[in-house]
């Protein structure tokens, strides 16, 4: 069966009746948005010829998936597509230039200690790694320094596991995550013990998915970032150690060119010296964060953190 199908008068009247259209409550956006997207379903169900079984399944799948949708979307490139979408409308609209944004990813927790200087993000030992060093300057699109800057960093350790979300429960709360204020220069300097790259849960949802797909589930070495100030776009962007194995095969896309600095190590010490440039808001949106659940911490635990 062809997708001709899919055009039956009767077709067409379900999915206009599924989405609301004749109806005059409701959003009108959201009723386009979702008949476009019920269509492109079944659209899928006769180009592939799915079973009732398959698509139960899949149903199943994504049911039992959603503790690892913050896996799931960068693992498919759609994080990645996001990104994208926004160069390319960026493009249009003449806005180029400025560090490379990319793929926030899940594992973000609001409420770091903010703090200023020369940072240490590491408060447990986290003994047998390298200690990274890592410092630049944050500037604008003319290369003025950017003053009153907030840098928001954060990363794994040595086994790969995130503060608050480490399945063992041996790491100190905030361990490798700060909020850096910046001065009139615009410099920043941290150091911290070195992360590891790591895959997604064995036997968890993007795990069997990965699988099914021929793929793995492995992560190079990074740190994220989130970068703010006024007047400015907050950027959304980590760097991949250009020397780390999967550097040039992230499951999550989340390599960009210009963002895969390779550490110079000297016994045992790891250097990064990295640059960010951000772009002028446009609006006064463009200096928020994106609309996305994040992990937050209680109040006590902050102030046991700081």
């Amino acid at each position: 069966m062809d997708l001709s199908f899919i055009q039956k008068p009767e077709i067409q009247q379900l999915l206009d009746r599924a989405a609301g259209v004749q109806e005059s409550g409701g959003n009108p956006r959201l009723k386009a948005i979702f008949r476009d997207l019920t269509q492109s379903v079944m659209e899928l169900i006769v180009k592939h010829d799915i079973s009732e079984s398959e698509f139960w399944g899949a149903m199943q799948y994504l049911a039992e998936s959603s503790a690892e949708i913050g896996l799931i979307v960068p693992g498919t490139g759609i994080e990645h597509f996001l990104d994208l979408y926004m160069d390319a409308k960026d493009a249009e609209a003449g806005l180029t230039g400025g560090t490379p944004r990319t793929i926030e990813g899940p594992l973000y927790v609001a409420g770091a200690p903010l703090v200023e200087g020369d940072v240490n993000l590491s408060v447990d030992a986290d003994e047998g790694t390298q200690t990274l060093y890592m410092s630049g300057i944050v500037t604008g699109p003319d290369g003025e320094a950017v003053e009153d800057a907030i840098v928001h960093v954060w990363h794994a350790n040595s086994q790969g596991w995130y503060s608050h979300f480490d399945p063992t429960g041996e790491q100190t709360p905030f361990n490798n995550r700060r909020r850096i204020r910046l001065g009139k220069d615009g410099r920043y300097a941290f150091h911290s013990r070195q992360p590891s790259g790591y895959s997604v849960p064995p036997g968890g949802a993007t795990d069997r998915l990965m699988q099914a797909l021929g793929r793995h589930g492995n992560r190079p070495a990074h740190v994220h970032f989130f970068i703010e100030a006024p007047g400015y776009r907050t950027l959304t962007t980590q760097i991949n150690f250009g020397d780390d194995p999967f550097a040039a095969d992230d499951f999550a896309f989340g390599t960009r060119e210009g963002l895969l600095p390779v550490p110079s190590r000297q016994g045992d010490s790891a250097y990064i010296a990295f640059d960010f440039q951000l772009q002028r808001a446009v609006t006064a949106g463009d200096e928020g964060f994106s609309s996305r659940a994040r992990a937050e911490v209680a109040a006590e635990r902050q102030v046991e953190a700081a």
